[in-house]
C-alpha cells in the first residue's frame, strides 16, 4: 500500500518536473523593450516618477489595523467556548489575553502612532 503511493509520488513529479522543464524550453522568447518596461501600458514615457511615495504613518495605520483584525478573530471564539471550559479557566485566559492587548493599546496610544495628523 505504501509502496504504491510512493510509487505513484514519484511518477508525478517525475511528470510534473518533465512538463516545467518543456515549457521553459519550448516557450516563445519575449524581447523584452523599453516600451514593454515601462509602467504604463500605452507606450509613452511618463512625466513622472511611476513610483509614488506614500505616507509611512499610512503604512503603521494599516499594520496596527491588520493587528487589531487578527486579535479580534481571536477574540470572537472565546464567546462559543465559554459553555465548554471551566469559567475559572476561561475567566484568567480571557482576561490575560485582553490585558495583553489593553496594554498594546496603551503603548501605541503613548507612542502617538494612532494619531492620523
Amino acid at each position: 500500500m505504501i509502496f504504491t503511493i510512493l510509487i505513484i509520488l514519484t511518477i508525478t513529479l517525475f511528470l510534473a518536473c518533465i512538463v516545467m522543464l518543456l515549457t521553459t524550453f519550448l516557450a516563445k522568447k519575449t524581447i523584452l523593450d523599453r516600451e514593454k518596461n515601462s509602467p504604463y501600458e500605452c507606450g509613452f514615457n511618463p512625466k513622472e516618477s511611476a513610483r509614488i511615495p506614500f505616507s509611512l504613518r499610512f503604512f503603521f495605520i494599516a499594520i496596527i489595523f491588520l493587528i487589531f483584525d487578527v486579535e479580534i478573530s481571536l477574540l470572537l471564539p472565546m464567546a462559543s467556548t465559554i459553555t465548554l471550559t471551566n469559567n475559572l479557566c476561561w475567566l484568567l485566559t480571557s482576561v490575560t489575553f485582553l490585558l495583553i492587548l489593553l496594554l498594546g493599546l496603551y503603548y501605541e496610544w503613548s507612542q502617538k502612532a494612532l494619531e492620523w495628523f
